[in-house]
């Protein structure tokens, strides 16, 4: 990439100030980049075309539906995102979700389905950027993550086998209509199989020549016209579905009636897609070196939605494969991304008739070399590797992948790493004493008293998150307090805590309760301002006493010696 400096007119550099839309305008490069911009452009339109089709055939829909999700999502993702590269366009991982919604794949108007579906996505997306949540991606368990998408890869592999083979698998899922086409190889069209094949040997041997990313297109169009030989007669095409107009749709009202059926499909495409551009924002800087606000990656892309949906195009998300072929092929600015809208146009227009004599199995081989790369084992190994709990969820994203509608699988992948999470977390609540002796200044850290003496003071230092869930493991490692205990003294330290739960200050004033009971006290030190807030709301501090509650200091240690003191001084005798 040259240099941002080389590349913007003088006065509208990186750091000069400009209206806001100057500021814009700069997304989409200079007189000295658009020669780049517009070979770029046309490297990713080109291959857009038959990649588009494949899409829609992936979601189990009309193919063009695929193709306007390709065109207009690429266009509204040019026009919004705060990535300056990011190409938006329906990915492999939410077309295979697409074709586990009945609502959309079975209806008698796919069309209108398809356009509210992508709405609703887009609203998603947009709510979500708007309340500048960009950081929610974070909270999605890399093992969800993972498992997720390498389930995904073997979902596209055999999604495709019945267009590979011209054979109608029968299942309820894709695992078990794979074993059905296994079972009946004598029926499968071996043309049809042949000419995948082709496709795919295609695609590897011309992608090491100087066509690159248009290897996909000439080899689906080189196999796609083998159909013109008599013995590859029977061979699906695109048109066999439906006629590729030449020309581009007309705007399509939305049906929200179907709200309550596509909203959670919505959810889960919405989660995928800003996962997946996500991945984008953080790795792709902008011209100017700096990397783009995820919120606004979020934003783009639900104008994006709201532009596919709007002419009857698949929902669509940041595309990392679209993305680097855009920026191998030279974009320096957002431009590269409208030229390729405008090169689906002109194609869309000029090959309409051409396109619909694609051939089904040439656009199955695509896509089946797409879930084959997609398939990362490496990934899976090291997640694998790292605990029980990773690999439990891994595994259970993986197999509910395969087996159940996938905007379900990835909503129980993620609950399931919540749960997990929190479980383990409540476990690891430890809780030490610090022990003070003429040795040292410094604390000695041991195992907590498992019952207080009379007179006894104990400092107990908790470590861990301390969360509803924990609350229970906690109080079972306090010092368990005898009938009589007088001027025993328990110290408990809670610097670094942000927040208490009410079920662990529930705990906490059970146990002051049954000190003050039993002739002792407990102190608390180190409480942070909302922490003492949390006191004082609930009444919980005069439970404790206001006189044994000592909030944290700047300095480390004061609030602690502040608490030892009082401690000793209630357990002095009353007689000394």
């Amino acid at each position: 990439m040259a240099d941002a400096a080389e590349e913007t007119e003088p006065g509208a550099g990186a750091g000069s100030a400009g209206t806001p839309l100057r500021r814009y305008l700069r997304r989409f490069g200079t007189r000295r980049t658009v020669l780049a911009d517009a070979r770029a452009g046309l490297v990713l339109g080109i291959e857009s075309i038959p990649d588009g089709l494949a899409s829609g055939v992936l979601a189990g829909v009309n193919p063009v539906y695929g193709l306007y999700g390709y065109l207009f999502g690429t266009l509204g993702g040019a026009l919004a995102t705060g990535s300056v590269f990011m190409s938006v366009q329906a990915t492999g991982a939410m077309s295979v979700m697409i074709a586990d919604v009945p609502a959309v794949v079975d209806s008698d108007r796919q069309g209108v389905a398809i356009a509210t579906l992508a709405l609703l996505t887009g609203m998603v997306m947009l709510g979500l950027g708007l309340a500048r949540l960009g950081s929610l991606v974070r909270f999605i368990p890399t093992a969800v993550l993972v498992g997720f998408v390498n389930a995904v890869a073997v979902n596209i592999v055999l999604g495709q086998l019945s267009n590979l083979t011209g054979y109608e698998g029968e299942g309820p899922n894709r695992v078990m209509r794979s074993l059905d086409i296994l079972l009946n190889l004598p029926s499968i069209h071996w043309q049809s199989l042949l000419l995948g094949v082709v496709t795919v040997a295609l695609i590897l041997a011309l992608e090491r020549t100087f066509l690159g990313p248009l290897s996909l297109v000439v080899a689906v169009a080189a196999a796609s016209a083998l159909t013109l030989i008599p013995w590859f007669g029977g061979v699906a095409i695109v048109g066999d579905i439906t006629d590729i107009p030449n020309a581009v749709p007309m705007p399509a009202m939305p049906d929200f009636a179907l709200t309550a059926e596509l909203l959670i499909p919505a959810f889960s495409l919405a989660l995928v897609g800003l996962v997946q551009g996500a991945a984008i924002s953080g790795a792709t800087p902008n011209p100017d070196g700096r990397y783009p606000d995820p919120s606004a990656d979020f934003r783009g892309q639900g104008v994006a939605n709201l532009t596919s949906g709007l002419f009857q195009g698949l929902p669509v998300g940041g595309s990392m494969s679209a993305t680097a072929i855009v920026r191998a092929a030279g974009a320096k600015s957002a431009l590269a991304n409208v030229i390729t809208a405008v090169v689906m146009v002109v194609g869309i227009l000029a090959l309409g008739g051409v396109i619909s004599h694609v051939a089904m199995p040439a656009l199955a081989g695509l896509l089946i070399l797409v879930g084959v790369r997609t398939f990362k084992p490496h990934d899976l190994v090291m997640v694998w590797r790292t605990g029980r709990i990773q690999a439990s969820v891994l595994a259970v994203t993986f197999v509910l992948t395969l087996i159940v509608p996938l905007q379900y699988a990835v909503l129980v992948g993620v609950g399931l790493a919540v749960v997990l999470h929190v479980a383990r977390q409540s476990n690891r609540v430890i809780v030490r004493r610090w022990v003070y002796d003429a040795s040292s200044p410094h604390p000695l850290e041991t195992e907590p008293p498992s019952r207080l003496a009379p007179g006894e003071i104990v400092v107990l230092v908790p470590y861990g998150s301390l969360f509803f869930a924990a609350a229970p493991v906690f109080a079972a490692q306090l010092p368990e307090v005898p009938d009589r205990c007088e001027q025993a003294a328990v110290v408990l330290r809670l610097r670094g805590t942000d927040e208490l739960g009410a079920t662990f200050i529930n705990v906490v004033t059970r146990y002051a309760a049954q000190l003050r009971a039993a002739g002792g006290a407990l102190i608390l030190v180190g409480l942070s301002p909302r922490v003492m807030n949390q006191l004082e709301t609930t009444l919980a501090i005069d439970v404790v006493g206001r006189e044994r509650v000592f909030p944290a200091t700047p300095r480390i240690g004061d609030s602690l010696d502040a608490g030892l003191a009082a401690a000793r001084a209630f357990a002095e005798p009353p007689h000394s």
